[in-house]
């Protein structure tokens, strides 16, 4: 015990000397520059895709081209997602396509508009996110539509359901939404 107290001593007036305490100070603010600069880092980055995913996922309209059944289907899986609101999905129907002009993500179900999709790709604007669905057990796309869609931008061709909410979620963050 009373060799404790000397060594304690010893270690203050040695952590006290004028050396310490520039090299504390310079490293405190060092450390403040660092949080700062962290803190404008993540405003610069993350807060404006938070921003747009919420915009994308409160007011964004999603069309969904396919037949009663399908829609029912695809519509129960994004709302049971608790992502986007049942008032934000719209079936359009194959002799409607042109009520989609103004709907920012457009969701087809392959293999019952696979007729239309020049219609489709044609009224898509560039800030509008294609998605395509088409399971595999429904027939391939050929090789004609896969480069008609690829020649578009914000263009996704998805084969599983459980890709198509994370396609759909992705758009809302990538595309750009305006009124």
């Amino acid at each position: 015990m009373k060799y404790i107290q000397p060594i304690m001593n010893f270690l203050i007036n040695f952590f006290d000397s004028s050396f310490f305490i520039v090299v504390g100070g310079i490293s405190v603010i060092i450390m403040i520059g660092t949080f700062l600069y962290s803190v404008y880092l993540i405003m610069q980055g993350i807060i404006p895709v938070w921003y747009r995913l919420g915009k994308g996922l409160a007011r964004r309209n999603i069309a969904i081209f396919a037949e009663v059944e399908e829609f029912n289907s695809l519509k129960d899986m994004l709302v049971d997602s608790k992502l986007f609101k049942p008032k934000n999905i719209h079936q359009i129907q194959i002799n409607n396509i042109k009520k989609a002009d103004n709907y920012t993500v457009f969701l087809v179900h392959w293999s019952k508009y696979k007729n239309n999709i020049n219609d489709i790709v044609t009224m898509k604007k560039d800030s509008t996110a294609l998605v395509i669905y088409s399971p595999q057990n429904e027939g391939m796309i050929d090789s004609e539509s896969l480069n008609l869609i690829n020649s578009h931008r914000n263009s996704i061709i998805v084969n599983f359901r459980g890709r198509l909410i994370n396609d759909i979620f992705v758009s809302l963050i990538t595309t750009v939404y305006s009124k």
